[in-house]
C-alpha cells in the first residue's frame, strides 16, 4: 500500500455490520476443535485419530468454510490488501500442504485435514474483513476461552467419568481434561485463559473483579489439569507481559533485544530435540528441571527416535500433511508405536517433528520463517500498538514452548492453530489498518468499528 498524505476527498465509512454473525462463526469453529464429536470421549484412552466425523459436523465444516469463502468473495478488494500484509510462510506452508497430496501416503486423510484448514484460514480472514477495531482478537477469543473452561468445570463436577482421567498410571490419574479430549489439551487451554485475562487486567481493557473472575477460571482449570509445561509457561508469559507493558520506559527499549534472545533461545531447542545437531541435546537438561519431566520428557524421547526412524524414508517433503495418525491401524506406519511401545500416542507430542515428519525439512523451514516473520510484525506493531503487539508476543511464546513437548503448529486438530491463525490475521490487519489511516486519514468518531475507503474498498 503506497505511503501518501491526507487525501481529504476520501472519506471512511462505518461498517459495524455482521459483527455478531462472525463472532459466533469464529466461537463455532473454537468449540468443533475443542470438544470431540459426539462428545465421544473414548479417543481419551485410544488415542485415536478420527478420519471422519458425524453428519451434523460434516455440515457444521462445511457451513464454517462456506461462510469464510463468502467473505472473503464479498470483501475481495480488501482481502487483496490483507493478503499483503499476511505473513507469507503461512501461505507457503498452506501451499506446501496442498501439494502432498501429491505424494502423501493417505491422500485421502490429507484432503480431510485440508478442509478444516481452509475452514480455519476462511473464519480468521472473516474475522478480521468485518465489524474490524483495534480489540477484535480478544474481544472474540477471550469469551470463546472462559466459557469452555467454565464448561470444563462444571462438565468434571456433573460427570467426572468422563471429564477427568481414570487411567491408572500417575501422569493421568485423577487429572482433568474437561471438554476438551486430554489434561495437556485444557492445560494448554487454562493457559491461554490466563495469559488473555491477564493481558486484558495489565492493558485496563477489562476491570479488575472480571479479570479476577475469568482469571480464577482458568487458573482452576490450569492446576486441575496437571499440566507442569502449560504452568510454568503461563508464569513465564505473565512475567514477559508485565516487563513489555508496565516497565519502566528507560528499560523498554531493550525489550526487542530480549525478545530476540529469547527466540533465538526456543529455536536452539527446538533444534536439540530434533537431534540435528550432535551434543546439542544436552541443552534439554535445564528444560526437564524446569518442567519437572526426566530426560525422556516422560517418554517422548521414545516417541522421537521412532518418527526419526519415520522421517529418514522422505525428510525433505515429508510423507504428507496429516498422513501420518490415522489410527492404531496395522495398514499406517504409525502402528509401530503398538509394536514397540504398546500403546498409540496420537501425535508426536513435538510441533516442530510433526511438521518434519509431515512435511519434511522444507516444511520446518517455512514453519521457521513464519515464527521469525510473525516476531518481527509483532516487534514493528510494538512501535505503534505496545498492548496489542504484547498479547501476539505472549500467545507466540506460549505457543513456541508448548510445542517442545506438544503438537500444535500448524495442526488442525488443534484448537491452539485456531488462535494463533486468527493472531496471524489480526496482526496483519493492525498493520493494514495503520497504513490505510496514512493514506487516508483517521477516521472521523474513534467509535468506528471498521474502516474501508470508498470506493476503493469496495464496500
Amino acid at each position: 500500500m503506497p505511503v501518501a498524505a491526507h487525501h481529504p476527498s476520501r472519506s471512511w465509512i462505518a461498517d459495524t455490520r455482521f459483527s455478531l454473525p462472525v463472532s459466533i462463526a469464529a466461537w463455532a469453529l473454537i468449540v468443533l476443535m475443542i470438544v470431540p464429536d459426539g462428545f465421544n470421549y473414548s479417543a481419551v484412552s485410544t488415542a485415536d485419530m478420527p478420519s471422519s466425523g458425524s453428519a451434523v459436523s460434516r455440515l457444521l465444516w462445511l457451513g464454517l468454510l462456506g461462510s469464510g469463502a463468502l467473505v472473503i468473495a464479498w470483501r475481495s478488494p480488501l482481502s487483496w490488501l490483507l493478503l499483503r500484509f499476511l505473513n507469507p510462510f503461512l501461505l507457503a506452508l498452506s501451499a506446501l500442504a496442498v501439494m502432498s497430496v501429491l505424494w502423501s501416503i493417505e491422500p485421502g486423510i490429507t484432503i480431510r485435514r485440508l478442509i478444516r484448514l481452509a475452514a480455519v484460514l476462511g473464519v480468521s480472514a472473516a474475522l478480521v474483513l468485518l465489524a474490524w477495531h483495534r480489540r477484535r482478537y480478544q474481544t472474540v477469543v477471550r469469551p470463546a476461552l472462559t466459557a469452555m473452561l467454565f464448561g470444563s468445570i462444571l462438565f468434571c463436577i456433573a460427570f467426572p467419568s468422563l471429564g477427568i482421567h481414570s487411567e491408572s498410571n500417575a501422569e493421568l490419574a485423577g487429572a482433568w481434561h474437561g471438554l476438551a479430549t486430554h489434561k495437556n489439551s485444557l492445560g494448554a487451554l487454562a493457559s491461554l485463559g490466563v495469559i488473555f485475562w491477564f493481558h486484558g487486567w495489565l492493558a485496563r481493557e477489562v476491570r479488575p473483579l472480571p479479570a479476577l473472575a475469568g482469571g480464577s477460571v482458568a487458573m482452576l482449570c490450569l492446576l486441575q489439569s496437571r499440566s507442569s509445561t502449560s504452568l510454568v509457561t503461563t508464569l513465564f508469559v505473565m512475567v514477559f507481559l508485565v516487563l513489555l507493558m508496565r516497565a519502566p520506559a528507560n528499560l523498554r527499549r531493550y525489550m526487542p533485544w530480549a525478545v530476540g534472545i529469547f527466540v533465538a533461545v526456543l529455536l536452539t531447542y527446538a533444534i536439540a530435540v530434533l537431534r540435528l545437531v550432535p551434543g546439542l541435546d544436552m541443552l534439554l537438561q535445564p528444560v526437564a528441571m524446569v518442567t519437572g519431566k526426566d530426560l525422556t520428557f516422560t517418554g517422548r524421547s521414545e516417541i522421537w527416535a521412532i518418527l526419526a526412524e519415520h522421517i529418514q524414508f522422505a525428510p525433505v517433503l515429508g510423507t504428507g500433511y496429516s498422513a501420518y495418525w490415522i489410527g492404531p491401524m496395522f495398514q499406517s506406519p504409525s502402528y509401530e508405536f503398538v509394536i514397540r511401545m504398546w500403546f498409540y500416542p496420537g501425535s508426536a507430542h513435538n510441533g516442530y517433528i510433526e511438521i518434519v515428519n509431515d512435511l519434511g525439512f522444507v516444511g520446518l523451514v517455512l514453519l521457521l520463517g513464519y515464527l521469525l516473520t510473525h516476531v518481527s510484525h509483532c516487534l514493528r506493531l510494538l512501535r505503534i500498538d505496545r498492548s496489542q503487539a504484547a498479547l501476539y508476543l505472549g500467545v507466540f511464546f506460549q505457543q513456541a514452548i508448548t510445542n517442545l513437548s506438544e503438537t500444535h503448529w500448524f495442526a488442525v486438530m488443534s484448537v491452539d492453530f485456531v488462535i494463533v491463525t486468527m493472531a496471524s490475521f489480526c496482526l496483519a490487519r493492525d498493520h493494514l489498518e495503520f497504513q490505510l489511516q496514512r493514506y487516508f486519514g483517521r477516521p472521523p468518531r474513534p467509535s468506528v468499528v471498521v474502516a474501508t475507503p470508498v470506493p476503493s474498498m469496495g464496500s
